[in-house]
Order: C-alpha cells, then sequence, then structure tokens
C-alpha cells in the first residue's frame, strides 16, 4: 500500500498541477477539451495509463468538460500514485489541446 502524503507534500506537489485542486482526501480538476471526441480521446488515454499503474480515477464526462477524482481508497487519502495519475492525465489533455477549466 502506499503512504499517505502529508498536507505540506501535497500543497507542494499541486503547485506542479495546473487546473488540480484539493478537496478533503482527494484532488480533482475539471478539464475543458475542444470538442467531444478529444473528451473522449482524453478519457480513452488516462484510462491507458490508469490501468498500467492499477489506479483508477472517478471520471464524469458532459459533452466536451471532463471532470476527474482522484484518491486512494485502499489508503484512505492521497498518495503519490494520485499525484502521478495526474501529471499523467495533464499530459494526455495537454497532447488533446484541452485546458484546466470548465
Amino acid at each position: 500500500m502506499s503512504r499517505l502524503l502529508t498536507d505540506d507534500e501535497v500543497t507542494t506537489q499541486l503547485e506542479g498541477l495546473p487546473g488540480w485542486s484539493r478537496e478533503g482526501d482527494a484532488i480533482v480538476a475539471t478539464i475543458e477539451a475542444p470538442d467531444f471526441p478529444a473528451a473522449i480521446r482524453l478519457v480513452a488515454a488516462a484510462a491507458d495509463e490508469a490501468e498500467q499503474m492499477n489506479h483508477h480515477p472517478d471520471i464524469d464526462i458532459r459533452w466536451r468538460t471532463t471532470s476527474w477524482l482522484l484518491t486512494t481508497h485502499d489508503a484512505g487519502g492521497l498518495t503519490q500514485l494520485d499525484i502521478e495519475l495526474a501529471h499523467r492525465i495533464s499530459a494526455a489533455a495537454r497532447a488533446e489541446g484541452a485546458t484546466p477549466g470548465g
């Protein structure tokens, strides 16, 4: 099991993740894709990354807006897995021309 991050570690790591913020024991982001097909490609790319990591996000898709929630359920909060997956989701978003916000 991954180690829980301290509050200071979470705050520091979020500085390198534009568009991501903390909500309790999770980090969240809303990412706006240029169009619906790009949003679906983003979700598919993130799903591939999540499967490789065996760490799966909660995702909501509304037209071209995707909402993401990451937490490590079995650890009871935020771990480095959540930070790493957020970086991978952000990279996939950039590749699709998607931006934080929505």
